[in-house]
């Protein structure tokens, strides 16, 4: 089975977190899900280089990467997914993040608190963040 390792940011903006929705995907389990930005770790990069050029490219901000807050290994049907998630905030010259979606569909800041926070359609991978973060609401702030 192909394996794959990513990063993906929680970032936390005054008080509500970054939640993105994937395009239509081969994949129907992953197409259109709702899932937290990031991307894959190219060759000689860190995980958190990795972090910062990817929300660059897909949202066009800068973001400070924090620690790491949990990585997934989760088994799609097609391949293995290992996730690095790491605690991210705006670069502090960003007042009012202007993102500019590049490669999603629909992005929303909520409350880790907010019912609809819960209630979208999370990737599989993604669910285990969204457990710890809604567990204890204090790890996205």
């Amino acid at each position: 089975m192909k394996r794959k390792s990513v990063v993906a940011a929680v970032i936390e903006h005054k008080g509500r977190i970054l939640c993105v929705q994937r395009p239509a995907n081969n994949y129907d389990y992953i197409s259109r899900k709702w899932e937290f930005p990031g991307g894959k770790i190219e060759a000689g990069e860190t995980r958190q280089e990795s972090l910062v050029r990817e929300i660059t490219e897909e949202l066009s901000v800068g973001i400070e990467v924090g620690d790491l807050l949990l990585t997934v290994e989760h088994e799609y049907p097609d391949f293995h997914l290992t996730m690095h998630t790491f605690h991210c905030t705006l670069s502090p010259d960003t007042r009012d993040p202007d993102l500019r979606l590049s490669e999603h569909l629909d992005l929303r800041w909520l409350e880790t608190t907010d019912t609809a926070f819960v209630q979208l359609d999370w990737a599989a991978a993604d669910v285990p963040i969204v457990e710890v973060l809604t567990a204890n609401p204090s790890v996205g702030a």
